[in-house]
């Protein structure tokens, strides 16, 4: 009974750590689907050429979004225009840096960290995108073929009846036809501030509903994961491998489904170097740990495909690894280990962050909590017409 309490306590620990940043994540993925034109998403991440890849790399890196955050936002630009590779690396370089983790491996690291995660992350990221680009951009999956339904493949009335059922007509006016058509400067002003007004609106309802639908369930599932890892897989397991090949493969493999934020995995990698890792090893957990998650991979395989998937782990995985070697062999090379720290530092937030904190994870939890009464009562709502059509 005490382990199920701890699991439940490190569940919400993990919940509540995680929603200040993804509903930022689901903000900004509101803002790119309403506000930016897709042209511009089409010119700079649209194509799959080196430039969309790495321009993709580039501008997630500093992004402020951990491994929770950036699966709305990611979502959002695929569906806004932006390219598999594109949306890849973008995927890869957001979680893994930021101008706050910088801030903080510095601080708890030192400065060689500081230096490296930043310059790992880009590269992980032009390689994952390039590694899609050249073995999966040209894959069309069942979720993006539609195939129209007509009358003559319907079965029964309920089907027949919804294939019937004629769209909603907008009605024919001047103000309707013409966006820009106005009969006065006062028209013209009130159709500005009431479109503005509307754009907002469909940022914070797009934001909310169809985007955190899309995600909630493979949220909560890493979540979950990440808990019963936290409570049931000591620390020593771990720590036990020191060096080498397997150290880093053990250290991937951990990483990889855990649901760890850039900055939060930094105290981790303190303990994990003084209990006798190496620094590549602890780089691994510090790339591989972010990069990616149990909702991340879902939300891949929903939206890209299986051979996305398998393409995006092995590269997160071959590109931390590497990085894991180089780093032991610069620190070895140039007798660098000055350059990192190994005291341990507690990273906790003061008392005013805890209570953003705690009002951002009330706030998720009454969004989800309201998703799934709107999901409960349409769900009885079409069965109950099914049963009545059908009867």
């Amino acid at each position: 009974m005490s382990d199920i309490i701890l699991l439940g306590q490190n569940f919400l620990a993990l919940f509540v750590e995680s929603a200040p940043w993804l509903l930022l994540g689901l903000l900004v993925a509101g803002v790119m689907h309403e506000l930016v034109p897709v042209s511009f998403l089409e010119k700079h991440m649209g194509s799959a050429s080196f430039s969309s890849i790495s321009k993709a790399a580039v501008i997630g890196a500093p992004l402020p979004l951990c491994s929770c955050g950036v699966i709305p936002a990611a979502l959002g630009l695929r569906r806004s225009g932006a390219s598999k590779s594109s949306t890849i690396s973008f995927l890869v370089s957001t979680p893994e840096t930021g101008v706050d983790s910088v801030s903080v491996s510095y601080a708890l690291l030192g400065p060689l960290y500081a230096i490296v995660r930043p310059i790992a992350a880009i590269i992980s990221a032009i390689y994952a995108g390039l590694m899609v680009r050249f073995f999966a951009e040209r894959d069309v999956t069942a979720q993006q073929v539609t195939k129209p339904l007509s009358t003559n493949e319907t079965s029964s009335c309920c089907s027949s009846k919804t294939a019937r059922e004629p769209e909603p007509q907008l009605e024919a006016s001047c103000c309707a036809s013409d966006k820009g058509h106005s009969h006065n400067d006062v028209n013209t002003t009130q159709g500005a501030l009431g479109t503005n007004s509307s754009k907002v609106t469909k940022v914070f309802s797009y934001a909310s509903g169809k985007l955190l639908e899309d995600i909630v369930v493979w949220l909560l599932i890493g979540l979950a994961l990440a808990a019963a890892i936290k409570t049931w897989v000591p620390t020593d397991f771990l720590t036990q491998w020191g060096d080498g090949l397997v150290a880093m493969l053990v250290m991937a493999l951990i990483g990889i489904p855990m649901y760890i934020c850039a900055t939060a995995s930094t105290p981790l990698a303190v303990g994990f170097l003084a209990a006798g890792l190496s620094p590549g090893a602890v780089l691994v957990f510090l790339m591989a740990g972010p990069a990616t998650n149990v909702s991340t991979m879902g939300m891949i395989k929903q939206e890209m495909g299986a051979r996305t998937l398998i393409l995006y782990l092995f590269s997160v995985m071959s590109a931390s690894i590497g990085f894991g070697y180089a780093l032991n062999q610069l620190v070895s090379s140039f007798s660098l280990a000055s350059m990192i720290k190994t005291q341990s530092h507690m990273h906790e937030h003061g008392a005013n962050v805890q209570v953003i904190y705690g009002i951002c994870a009330v706030l998720l939890a009454g969004l989800m909590l309201r998703l799934g009464v709107k999901k409960l009562q349409n769900y009885r709502q079409n069965h109950s017409q099914h049963s009545a059509c059908c009867s």
